[in-house]
């Protein structure tokens, strides 16, 4: 794999780094801003609102701009985002400073997508684009402990100039190894009008439904291991950083997979994530089966990424740009779906397996809407020949 797809990396660990960290500093900010927990939890939500939103704009905007210099403003951004956040000294602040970096986030997975996977050869643009999203997996692992522990010894603020660092590195290394890449003569217009494509918003749905089963359970995975397993507090970072362990594996895997046979690495990925998800239903009283469980799921919830990421691309192609940075706001409306979903099973009094059960029919949903689009592509594949 080129080295360039190793500085794209580095950028999507800084990135994925900034997106989760906050979940492990909400008491601090909480408490130097004067707000409610729930109202610092917004910082999370806020963000995954600016991914889905503003990325597909952002990505507009910069169409005429070559793919290399949007990267490098893109990161430009991400690094005043979270300048602005270390500096700021008001929680409105600090929420502007969010929004920039998520705008930022939600573009620069969208054009690097495009990058990684003109890289390299046809046949290996899945795994291209898995070695991108490494990064923000690898973040999971390393990058949200480390920031999280970093944060509570010596307040919050110091983990957001660690990103800025990150943001840094990770600037210097798409300037010095990614080639140059001319934007393809593609309007505006075009760009556009490849969202009349049904295959388009089918690839859509499916991201939305075939990843919505991830944040299901992940958003209440403490207390469904405290409330359900009986595990201590203090098991769950350790639990989450062997999720994360998942995470990385199940991308490379992903990506692998999808370049042999796209949409069966789609439906398998799902499908296991479906299954995993009614394992987590059944098994969650026992904790052993629970912690083997859940990175199995981590697994599969990033085995789908990159062959989702890629049938996007596909449906969209000759205009593939600003698909591929919808289809990652698509993941992050996804996430909102399947936390706001479990969320309502909880108030409704059905337990803290419910999510779990929530999950498992959201996967089902996914599995529905991929079958829809395995159809569809087979039909203009007999109308083509």
């Amino acid at each position: 794999m080129p080295l360039a797809l190793f500085a794209l990396a580095i950028s999507a660990f800084g990135i994925g780094t900034t997106e989760f960290i906050i979940n492990g500093l909400l008491p601090e900010l909480a408490h130097d801003f004067g707000v409610t927990i729930p109202a610092a939890g917004l910082l999370v939500s806020g963000y995954a609102l600016g991914v889905a939103v503003g990325g597909p704009p952002l990505t507009m905007l910069g169409g005429r701009l070559s793919r290399k210099t949007m990267l490098l403003a893109l990161m430009l951004l991400f690094i005043a985002g979270n300048l602005l956040s270390a500096l700021a000294p008001s929680y409105g602040v600090l929420m502007v400073g969010r929004l920039l970096a998520a705008f930022a986030h939600g573009a620069y997975f969208g054009v690097g997508s495009v990058v990684a996977a003109g890289l390299v050869a046809p046949q290996k643009r899945a795994s291209a684009i898995a070695l991108m999203f490494t990064g923000l997996t690898v973040a999971n692992v390393a990058g949200v402990p480390l920031g999280t522990w970093i944060g509570q010894a010596f307040g919050w603020r110091s983990t957001f100039w660690v990103v800025v660092v990150i943001g840094v590195i990770g600037l210097a290394g798409v300037m010095a190894l990614v080639p140059s890449q001319k934007p393809e003569p593609v309007s505006l217009r075009t760009e556009l009008a490849t969202f009349k494509k049904g295959a388009v918003w089918l690839a859509l749905a499916m991201t939305v439904f075939g990843f919505a089963p991830v944040f299901a359970i992940i958003t209440f995975i403490a207390p469904i291991m405290t409330g359900v397993g009986g595990f201590s507090p203090a098991a769950v970072p350790m639990v989450m950083a062997l999720f994360g362990v998942g995470l990385v594996i199940g991308n490379l895997i992903g990506g692998r997979l999808a370049d042999r046979a796209l949409m069966p690495a789609i439906y398998g990925s799902v499908a296991a994530l479906t299954a995993l998800a009614v394992l987590v239903a059944l098994l969650s009283a026992s904790q052993v089966a629970f912690i083997v469980t859940i990175t199995l799921f981590g697994a599969a919830a990033f085995a789908a990424v990159p062959p989702l990421q890629t049938r996007v691309l596909d449906a969209a192609a000759g205009a593939p740009t600003l698909a591929s940075a919808a289809n990652i706001g698509a993941f992050n409306v996804g996430n909102a779906i399947g936390s706001f979903a479990a969320g309502l099973t909880i108030d409704a009094g059905l337990g803290y397996t419910s999510p779990a059960w929530t999950a498992a029919l959201l996967g089902l949903a996914g599995l529905a809407i991929a079958g829809a689009a395995g159809l569809q592509a087979r039909r203009h594949a007999l109308v083509a020949a």
